[in-house]
């Protein structure tokens, strides 16, 4: 089981109930290491990881919206991660303020050493750090709308990654098509071009002309003869 929460974020107005520019976002958080393993291991290439910097808390997943990145996400919508991470903290959730740490889900890194839940990163300039102090506002609100389902992150990820080589399919054939046109305009355009000259140059003939030149010259030949 996970807890997928819904989150709805609009830049100047409420943290929840609305949207940003017409677009929805999905929280997802483990209730446990192992849960945690399984968004490790099936999250998308889209997610933004949050978690309680130097602490103990649950794992957060932001799940963006194709095209989008860490630096498009609203103040608000980070502000709602970080502190559903820090409330999911045992010692975070008792502190004034805590750092946050969050990182897009491809610069996550797992090695077999490491142990159930733990994660360290590829590059750790891709990394943000934000101080934040506990909110309990923002906080309610995200408990409004709280789901609690099994989610078959495995089979999500394969539709997602399905989906992606389908579209990617689709755009190949578009653009296959898109340079058969081109050809073909550039070889139309080639021919209106010699065309033209044919037209403009008294010089140049064709073959046909030259062969009925030949044959009005051996009808004179033949007058004189």
């Amino acid at each position: 089981s996970f807890l997928p929460i819904p989150s709805k974020a609009v830049v100047s107005t409420q943290s929840t109930g609305t949207v940003v520019d017409g677009r929805e976002y999905m929280l997802y958080m483990g209730r446990d290491k192992m849960e945690n393993e399984d968004l490790l291991r099936w999250g998308f290439p889209e997610d933004v990881w949050f978690h309680v910097d130097k602490l103990s808390s649950a794992h957060v997943y932001l799940r963006l919206n194709k095209g989008e990145g860490v630096e498009d996400i609203p103040k608000e919508l980070v502000d709602q991660c970080c502190q559903l991470v820090k409330a999911n903290s045992i010692q975070g959730c008792k502190l004034a303020n805590v750092d946050i740490v969050y990182t897009p889900y491809p610069n996550l890194k797992k090695t077999g050493d490491m142990v159930a839940g733990q994660v360290g990163f590829h590059k750790n300039k891709r990394v943000v750090k934000v101080n934040i102090e506990k909110n309990n506002e923002v906080w309610k609100k995200l408990e409004k709308t709280r789901e609690e389902r099994d989610v078959d992150l495995k089979e999500e990820r394969e539709r997602r990654d399905r989906e992606e080589r389908e579209e990617i399919k689709k755009q190949q054939k578009l653009q296959r098509e898109m340079e058969k046109l081109q050809i073909e305009k550039e070889r139309k355009e080639r021919e209106m071009k010699a065309y033209k000259l044919l037209d403009t140059d008294p010089d140049l003939f064709t073959s046909n002309q030259f062969d009925n030149e030949s044959d009005a010259e051996r009808e004179l030949v033949d007058d004189f003869m």
